[in-house]
């Protein structure tokens, strides 16, 4: 998918700060932070959304969400908590179709959802 911004940045056209990576998930510093640490993980293997990839891949789905865990681990957030998100479609906020995990801690980072 060479229009896809996180394939791009997966195969390397692009950079990123990237601070995990396995066979199967990247995971990268977000360029615009909504919170001290903000790190995207996404899976190399392209899938739109986290519905479309819990459906169709079970073990890369426990693989990102490994990588989750272990970049929470590794910045800090354990301790005090952190937040996990995955936005999927328009209703959803999802702004890149790439499954893509949002990790968020380092501070509070404020109630769920705004009205």
């Amino acid at each position: 998918m060479t229009d896809c911004l996180f394939c791009r940045i997966v195969a390397g056209e692009l950079p990123a700060t990237v601070v995990r990576e396995t066979d199967t998930t990247l995971a990268f510093r977000d360029i615009n932070p909504k919170a001290e640490v903000h790190v995207l993980v996404v899976t190399k293997e392209h899938y739109v959304d986290i519905a479309t990839l819990a459906t169709a891949d079970r073990e890369l789905t426990s693989d990102l969400m490994e990588t989750v865990a272990v970049v929470a681990e590794s910045e800090g957030l354990l301790a005090d908590g952190f937040r996990t998100i995955f936005n999927t479609g328009l209703y959803g906020g999802q702004e890149v179709d790439h499954v893509h995990a949002h990790v968020l801690g380092g501070e509070p980072v404020g109630p769920m959802v705004c009205k």
